[in-house]
């Protein structure tokens, strides 16, 4: 694949499971790391459009099947993690993480605190609309600037993203570059003493030291656990999955969290077949035990291994 012009890392046959959180996946095709949003336009420009593209985060809520990728995964690197916070304004690359979005705010006295115990970029963030303690992207985004399939540098709108539960329609194989983000104004010691007790509840409740990719199904209801003090637990996927008897389940290397039953981890040798062989296991044994299908939160992409 001969590119005129660009100036980021194009690699064929990458393996992915080293950039992934549960350390499983084959290869793609190829991945290219673009040095800033006018190569990346280049790129997808001069690349055939018969090629599909998969942008890629930081890997943590994701499973890459163990055949890999055929397509060019797109990873964003330096060139799209600035974070400028003024005036109530957050101007964050796609590749910032959300937790360090979420402290550069709180200096500026901007309240994102809910995205400091989410793992994962912005980039994740919006096109998944992430969020917990009652809080979501969607209530934050105020814009986007994208790069299109066909190499074009666009601004994306909050009316275009359609915001849902834990999905947007986001344009096929484009790719954020940045987004805006707005919130409540606080104090910088108040709302950094908050997410240093959020993360502490998160450690006390989650298996944070172990790889996993954070929550593996949607709350049955739809709504995701808020945190406050209201907040009931009659339809969240670890009770169910308890309830069917799942907590401490294991296929080969893969486990659902003694410490958490909705956290798949990767106990040692997992394969993405481990994982994913266990997932289905669950939902299969929560529909018989409550009638309840469970929806994978973790996004599986690629081929399985050939026999």
């Amino acid at each position: 694949m001969n590119m005129d012009g660009i100036r980021g890392k194009l690699t064929p046959n990458r393996e992915l499971s080293s950039l992934t959180w549960l350390r499983v996946g084959g290869p793609a095709d190829y991945l290219f790391q673009p040095a800033d949003a006018e190569d990346l336009a280049a790129f997808l420009k001069q690349l055939d459009p018969a090629v599909p593209v998969f942008p890629m985060g930081v890997g943590s809520n994701l499973i890459v099947r163990d055949g890999g990728l055929r397509a060019v995964v797109i990873r964003l690197g330096r060139g799209f993690n600035t974070i400028e916070a003024a005036d109530g304004i957050v101007t964050a690359g796609a590749a910032a993480l959300d937790a360090h979005v979420a402290r550069k705010a709180a200096d500026a006295g901007i309240d994102l605190t809910f995205l400091r115990t989410i793992p994962g970029s912005i980039g994740g963030a919006v096109r998944m609309n992430a969020g917990c303690y009652g809080s979501y992207t969607a209530d934050v985004f105020q814009s986007g600037t994208i790069v299109t399939r066909a190499g074009e540098i666009r601004d994306i709108s909050a009316e275009e993203l359609d915001f849902q539960y834990r999905q947007t329609a986001f344009p096929e194989g484009a790719v954020l570059a940045s987004a805006v983000l707005k919130g409540p104004a606080g104090g910088p010691g108040e709302l950094h003493a908050r997410m240093e007790a959020q993360l502490a509840k998160r450690d006390e409740t989650q298996p944070t030291k172990e790889r996993s990719a954070g929550s593996t199904f949607r709350n049955p209801a739809g709504f995701s656990s808020t945190g406050r003090a209201d907040d009931v637990h009659d339809l969240k996927a670890w009770k169910v999955i308890d309830e069917a008897g799942m907590r401490g389940a294991m296929v080969g290397g893969a486990q659902m969290s003694e410490k958490h039953s909705n956290f798949m981890i990767n106990a040692g040798g997992a394969t993405a077949a481990d994982l994913e062989g266990l997932g289905e296991e669950v939902r299969k044994k929560v529909y018989a035990n409550s009638g309840i299908t469970l929806e994978w939160e973790i996004m599986r992409i690629g081929e399985p291994q050939p026999e």
